[in-house]
């Protein structure tokens, strides 16, 4: 298993589009989400939603670009 980029959204809409993919039976993560929250910045930072390389077209045709 090889996680693969999606793509890189706003804290929320990540932690959205990783719960509309588990809903499809897509295992997905958002990594990035804490990133600064300490400094208050983490909504300045994208997240990345990844998941694995073989689910990629799939998870691409859920959520477009």
């Amino acid at each position: 298993m090889a996680l693969v980029e999606l793509g890189r959204y706003d804290r929320n809409a990540a932690h959205i589009i990783v719960g509309r993919l588990d809903s499809e039976g897509i295992d997905a993560v958002a990594f990035d989400g804490g990133s600064s929250i300490a400094d208050g910045s983490y909504l300045l930072i994208p997240v990345r939603v990844m998941v694995d390389e073989d689910d990629l077209v799939e998870a691409r045709a859920i959520i477009p670009d």
